[in-house]
């Protein structure tokens, strides 16, 4: 599948040959949007926790942008039609063998350096997938480098997820976005999603939601 999105920028589904782009991509936006070099001391370990995941394990909602001719990929359009599948076969299938060669996390979060915070996210995921949630059971998840941004590309690659989430049978989606990150939060708004509040939810990070139907 190759979706021409304009200005030289192609969607198309996302490969193994693609990990080491899902891992730069995900890296430079890892900080809220914004470059999470300087922070981690581990460049691989957000892709593998955030982005590699959906290639493997939901390769027919995964999703990369490629830019000009040459510049490779760009952006990344993610999703799962099924939260609470996923996660079980994150918790199955992903996660052990990432802890197997990945070192845990000082106890202590205050001595906590780099990239401890992945390290410890590896050997304890946070699954949250409470009943507010059920209704829209399917989740997406988008991040572009800034050549890509402004031009609707993401308005597009996140269309195109919806709709194959739709077909999936997924009647509603939803995302997390960080409370900092107030472009996409203004982005998500301009398509549509609304936001939950629940006490279910943890309050650290905003929960998004939009019907299918």
């Amino acid at each position: 599948m190759r979706l021409d999105l304009g200005n030289g920028f192609v969607l198309r589904n996302a490969t193994r040959s693609d990990h080491a782009g899902l891992n730069h991509v995900c890296l430079l936006t890892g900080d809220a949007g914004a470059d999470a070099s300087a922070r981690e001391d581990d460049p691989d370990l957000l892709g593998l926790i955030y982005a590699i995941p959906y290639q493997v394990l939901e390769p027919d909602f995964a999703f990369v942008i490629d830019g000009r001719q040459g510049v490779g990929v760009v952006g990344y359009v993610l999703g799962a039609p099924d939260t609470g599948r996923f996660n079980r076969r994150l918790e199955a299938e992903w996660f052990p063998r990432l802890r197997a060669r990945v070192a845990h996390a000082p106890l202590d979060k205050a001595r906590w350096q780099g990239s401890d915070w992945a390290r410890h996210a590896i050997h304890h995921p946070e699954y949250v997938n409470p009943p507010s949630l059920h209704g829209f059971p399917a989740h997406g998840h988008i991040d572009l480098l800034p050549q890509a941004r402004g031009k609707g590309v993401g308005r597009q690659a996140m269309n195109h997820l919806m709709r194959r989430l739709a077909s999936a049978g997924a009647p509603g989606v939803h995302l997390h976005v960080s409370p900092r990150n107030k472009k996409a939060l203004a982005f998500y708004a301009r398509l549509g999603f609304c936001r939950l509040t629940s006490p279910e939810l943890p309050d650290h990070t905003c929960f998004l939601a939009m019907s299918l139907n």
